[in-house]
Parts: structure tokens; C-alpha cells; sequence
């Protein structure tokens, strides 16, 4: 319907939605909300939260009414973090998502140079190379230029880019903050660690002399926009040395296909993972040359690619991070296995726990194999029209954040129970080093299917979202008990998945 407004009262709700998230007990909090309410909570604990958002969003022109409504949220959320998290200092943003609000986004996405000013470069050395309808001049400017750029134009900078500037944390794996690092405690080298910046302008002038300097009229970062932000969001501008490879583009007025072509070549590299860093490593080349032993399996070992141009479909492909994580649930710690899965890769004492002289390929198929098998059993459950009381407690179990992984580590701790038998190393632990990856899920279903119904004692370690080690371990001998005290009724089927098992 055609109207002038949105309804206020719409507004005014989400100061419900705020008190659920943010301050209700959480055991009042609905299923469907509790989860995110839990995560939420603990990264504002972990100081992982610096702004929240409240947005929103309707397709009617925007109102006073409405906006002074969202103040009242804007208060409310304030109020509440400073009652329920008085400690931290978070950043409370309104926004009203309206009809004017999404035309000006709209027309901005279709102006790529908002900043029009002429901005001057000091360089010492460049060269120009030049094309049919554009012309560009390579150089290193100064980090301390993009510092100021930043903090005066903010986003406004990235206006030609498909991203902003994405923030950082205080993580070994989060690479925003990992330039920052640098440009402070390696100014020196920092240009020959970075990729540097494509800038495209409206033109640009360089001007020789005894300092050479180039000036652009109006500038957009189009690739740059992380490196930029992370220099741009230092506490104090960094030092003379650190500098920045940068390419300037003037295009002609007359091809603006051109600049939505460089936009979008400039942001569709291939990603670099953390996995790829591992991928020259001794352990890594063994497991992969192990793998082709392997019926139907194929493992990346940390190198994606290889010699032939087509992209191909790899059905039977072992992906490094779905392996790092099966492993480190498998081996007792699906927290990490849950939060981490880059953090395996990337952290030294992390990734050599889990990658190791002990460890074999075919062991690797074997925890991949249990991750899948629980997968395939969440999807089953998921397409089935009607479900008994039992299977809708175990659906509602894996819709919980990190219960895969809780659950193959539950399993992995039962198997000594299922063997009858001590397991001194659970690296020994496979099916063979012939046995297929969907002859190793059918092998783990054995032993699936009897562990579901206990899964809800699971429970209790997922309400803080897979955070407290007690309680995890606390869960996971409550299910070990009831499997051990019904070992004798399943005694057939263990024995069968026994048969399965290779130790060595």
C-alpha cells in the first residue's frame, strides 16, 4: 500500500527484541533466539563487539516519527549494555532503512568517485603505462597519506569498491589486524609485505622536480579497502618509512563499462586460505601421496589447484578445513573444531597437535568420514515430513550451534566402549588403508544410529555455545555411562563396527 510513512510502533519493538537478546534470563529466551542470544552476549564479553546496529528497515519514505522512536532504541540499547556489560564501551548505531535511504545507497553504487577533491601524493619514483581508454601511473605512496585520507573521508574513500573496511580483532588469524602489526612494528619492510592499492580517478597529474608528486582529481580505492582501513584505524599515524604500492587509473569519461569491469576484476582474485600457507609442509605431501592409496578419496593437503585450466567438480575431495575441524573434534576438542577451523591451520601449536607424524591418511578418512556421517543423519531428519518425539529432540539437538562437532567427539570418546578394549593412541584409530570414505560412513552409521537417542544429554554443554570445557566434559561422561550401561543390548552391532576397526 501506498503510504507516507512507516508505523512507528514497528520501531518501538525492537526494544523488545533488544531486552530478549541482550538482558532476559537466558533460559526464558525462545529456542529459535537463544543461541544468538548466547553468542552475542559472550563477543560482547570477549570484547569482540565495538558497534551494534539497530536498523530498521521498510520500503515506505523515511519519518520524524519514526526516527525519534529509533532514538528511543538507540537509548534503550545503550541502557541496557551499560546495565548488563557496564565495563564495555560499545557504540550504539540507529539507522532507518526507508525508501530516500535505499535510492541514495542506489545512486551511489552507480557513482563510483564520490570523493571529487584534488589529493596530492608525494612519490619518489613511478612509471606510466597506458591502454585504449584509461592510462595509469604506478608508484609507493605513504602510509601516513592513507592514514589521513581515512580518518578524514572515511567509507566514503571505498565509495568504487564492493567492500568497506571490514574491522579487525585481536586474533593470530585475522589478517586486518595482522597489517596493522605490521605497518607498527615493521614499518620498513611493510611494502614489500602488502599488495598494495588500485585507486581509480577522474585524472591525474604527475609533476616532476626536486620532489615528485602526483595529483589526483577525485579518487575511489577500489582494491585496498582492508589494507587502507587497517592503517586508517590506528591509534596514531604510522611511521615515515612505511609505504604502500599503488596504482592510479584515469579512465576515459566516455567507457563507464570500463570502470565496473576494473571493479570487478580488482575484487575477483582467487582468496588466499590459511590452509595454503601448510601446503609445502613434509606432513601435508605425506598425507596427500597416502590418499592415493585410498579408494575414492582425494585430499587438497593445503594446495588447492594444480596443471590443468578446467575447473573440475571433486566429489570425492577431503577439504583441508572440513578435515582439520573433523580432527580436532575426533580428538577431544570440538570447541576448537567449532570456532577455529582457520585458527588449526594457522596456529603452530594447534595445527601440529592434530598434523603430525601420527597421523595417516587413512585415520583422516576416518574422522572426516564420522563428521559426514552425522551431517547426512541432521539432513535426514530435516527433509522427513513427520517426526517422533525422539527424532524432533535430536533435530532440535543439531540445530544447535557446534553440536556436530560435540557430537563426533562424543562418539570418539565412546569407542573403547564399543571395542571392549583400551585405545592407548586415537591416532591409531581407522578402517583400513583401503576402506573408501562412503564405505567408512557406512561403517560409523553402525554405532550412529544407537548414539542418537542419547544425544540430548548433550545438551547442557551447548547452552553457552560450546564455550565451557567443564561442562562439555560433564556431558560427554553422562553419555558415555548410558552407553556403556546399555553395551550389552547392542553387543551384536558394536561387535560388527569392531570387525570394521583397524588399531595400528
Amino acid at each position: 500500500k501506498d503510504k507516507d510513512k512507516a508505523p512507528a510502533n514497528k520501531a518501538s519493538d525492537l526494544n523488545t527484541g533488544i531486552g530478549w537478546l541482550l538482558q532476559r534470563e537466558i533460559n526464558d529466551v525462545p529456542e529459535r533466539i537463544k543461541s544468538s542470544a548466547i553468542n552475542l552476549r559472550e563477543a560482547i564479553k570477549q570484547d569482540e563487539v565495538e558497534k551494534i546496529y539497530v536498523w530498521y528497515v521498510h520500503n515506505l519514505p523515511e519519518s520524524t516519527n519514526v526516527e525519534e522512536e529509533l532514538k528511543t532504541v538507540q537509548q534503550t540499547v545503550s541502557n541496557t549494555l551499560n546495565s548488563s556489560f557496564s565495563e564495555k564501551k560499545i557504540q550504539v548505531i540507529y539507522c532507518e532503512v526507508g525508501t530516500n535511504c535505499l535510492q541514495t545507497w542506489y545512486e551511489e553504487c552507480q557513482t563510483p568517485i564520490l570523493v571529487t577533491e584534488e589529493i596530492s601524493f608525494d612519490c619518489k619514483s613511478g612509471y606510466e603505462i597506458e591502454g585504449e581508454d584509461w592510462k595509469a601511473y604506478c608508484t609507493a605512496v605513504s602510509a601516513e597519506k592513507l592514514y589521513q585520507l581515512y580518518r578524514k573521508y572515511q567509507t566514503k574513500i571505498f565509495s568504487a569498491n564492493i567492500r568497506d573496511y571490514l574491522g579487525s580483532r585481536a586474533s593470530d588469524s585475522n589478517i586486518n589486524n595482522g597489517i596493522k602489526n605490521t605497518v607498527e612494528n615493521d614499518a620498513g619492510n611493510f611494502w614489500v609485505y602488502n599488495n598494495g592499492l588500485t585507486i581509480i580517478t577522474h585524472s591525474y597529474d604527475v609533476k616532476e622536480g626536486e620532489s615528485r608528486k602526483i595529483i589526483v582529481s577525485g579518487l575511489s580505492i577500489v582494491n585496498g579497502a582492508q589494507t587502507t582501513g587497517a592503517i586508517g584505524s590506528l591509534k596514531v599515524p604510522p611511521g615515515n618509512s612505511a609505504m604502500v604500492q599503488a596504482r592510479f587509473i584515469a579512465i576515459n569519461q566516455g567507457n563507464p563499462d570500463l570502470i565496473q569491469q576494473i571493479i570487478q576484476f580488482n575484487n575477483s582474485q582467487n582468496k588466499v586460505e590459511a590452509a595454503d600457507f601448510r601446503s609445502t609442509d613434509k606432513i601435508q605431501k605425506r598425507l596427500k601421496t597416502e590418499m592415493q592409496e585410498i579408494p575414492d578419496a582425494e585430499y587438497e593437503g593445503g594446495r588447492r589447484g594444480g596443471a590443468g585450466d578446467a575447473i573440475r567438480r571433486r566429489p570425492n575431495l577431503l577439504a583441508s578445513y572440513s578435515v582439520g575441524q573433523a580432527l580436532a573434534a575426533f580428538h577431544g576438542d570440538p570447541i576448537t573444531a567449532y570456532n577455529k577451523k582457520s585458527g588449526i591451520w594457522i596456529n603452530d601449536r594447534l595445527y601440529s597437535k592434530y598434523f603430525n607424524e601420527r597421523t595417516k591418511a587413512s585415520h583422516l578418512v576416518c574422522t572426516y568420514s564420522l563428521v559426514k556421517a552425522i551431517e547426512t543423519k541432521k539432513e535426514e531428519l530435516i527433509k522427513k515430513q513427520e517426526l517422533t518425539t525422539i527424532q524432533s529432540n535430536v533435530l532440535s539437538f543439531f540445530r544447535k550451534r557446534g553440536s556436530i562437532y560435540l557430537f563426533t567427539y562424543a562418539i570418539s570418546s565412546c569407542l573403547e566402549v564399543f571395542l571392549d578394549r583400551k585405545i592407548p593412541d586415537l591416532f591409531s584409530v581407522s578402517f583400513g588403508k583401503k576402506c573408501s570414505p562412503i564405505q567408512a560412513r557406512e561403517n560409523w552409521n553402525l554405532v550412529i544410529d544407537k548414539l542418537l537417542p542419547f544425544c540430548t544429554q548433550l545438551n547442557t554443554a551447548l547452552d553457552n555455545s560450546l564455550k565451557n570445557i567443564g561442562e562439555i566434559e560433564a556431558a560427554i561422561n553422562n553419555l558415555r555411562s548410558l552407553v556403556a550401561a546399555t553395551r550389552d543390548s547392542n553387543q551384536e552391532i558394536y561387535s560388527e563396527f569392531a570387525d570394521c576397526i583397524e588399531i595400528k
